[in-house]
């Protein structure tokens, strides 16, 4: 039977219902812990049918990262595009891309959907393990070429740090940061304070020139795999269940404090499923 037949027949018999697609474009981590796996559980929490592009292959667990090994532009880019074209793709999240000719290649491809939501998250050196998702060589590119094209932008004190070449220690560095980083294009940046001391975990958001912050209690929760790829990937998902159209300011920090809250309940929950660090399952 032809598609157009199938098509047909199910509406003939039944009332179809669709559901919003995000794209996860980044690394696979064969653990689940992080990465595409877990951007997965994270946009189905949040209501979106999860799809994913894969720009690097991992050798992981939840004891630490063993080994990386990029995939070239090209498969990136034919993985993505395929369900771009065919899928109602309504919000995608950039993690970690490797190499510096994929960092290119993601930032051409996004800019052929101007009008869908995309949230970078900016993984370049894991909690355990030392080899970078990200390479050295790459951090300009990602600057410069990428974030101009995000949504929302979200890196930890580190990742600040690195990319704006300016210390990221405590709250006021954040707001420097984050102020720094959307000064490169990008429509927001949040900061993330779970690196950073204090009683409270502070995210500094920078948004229409202006900056807010983001306030949680701090958990005694230790050392938890994925936390990043978690929040950045709810906030995608549930941006992805809204109405098609411009995106206001109200709607993103809508969906910002969402994914905090339940990123937080998850946190203050998260599972142990082997050797080495925990992992969040919302």
């Amino acid at each position: 039977m032809s598609a157009k037949r199938l098509h047909h027949g199910a509406r003939a018999g039944a009332a179809l219902r669709f559901l919003p697609c995000a794209l996860a474009i980044g690394g696979l981590d064969p653990g689940g812990g992080a990465g595409i796996v877990a951007d997965l559980r994270a946009f189905a929490a949040a209501g979106a049918f999860g799809c994913a592009a894969a720009t690097l292959i991992t050798v992981q667990s939840t004891a630490g990262l063993r080994r990386v090994r990029a995939l070239g532009p090209g498969a990136v880019v034919e993985q993505a595009s395929e369900v771009l074209r065919h899928q109602r793709v309504r919000a995608v999240k950039v993690g970690a891309l490797a190499t510096e000719a994929n960092v290119l290649a993601v930032a051409k491809l996004l800019a052929r959907y101007p009008r869908v939501p995309v949230v970078v998250d900016t993984p370049m050196i894991p909690t355990r393990g030392r080899k970078r998702l990200l390479a050295s060589r790459a951090t300009r590119a990602l600057r410069e070429v990428l974030l101009p094209k995000a949504t929302l932008v979200t890196a930890n004190a580190e990742e600040a740090q690195e990319l704006s070449g300016e210390p990221v220690r405590t709250v006021s560095e954040a707001h420097d940061a984050a102020r720094a980083l959307a000064r490169c294009g990008a429509q927001a940046v949040l900061v993330k304070g779970g690196h950073l001391g204090g009683p409270s975990a502070v995210d500094v958001l920078a948004v229409d020139g202006e900056v807010v912050e983001l306030r949680a209690k701090r958990l005694a929760s230790g050392s938890v795999h994925g936390t990043g790829c978690v929040l950045a990937s709810l906030i995608a998902g549930r941006l992805a269940r809204r109405p098609e159209g411009r995106l206001s300011r109200a709607e993103l920090v809508k969906a910002i404090r969402w994914a905090k809250r339940v990123h937080h309940a998850t946190l203050a929950r998260a599972v142990v499923v082997g050797d080495g660090q925990r992992v969040m399952n919302p």
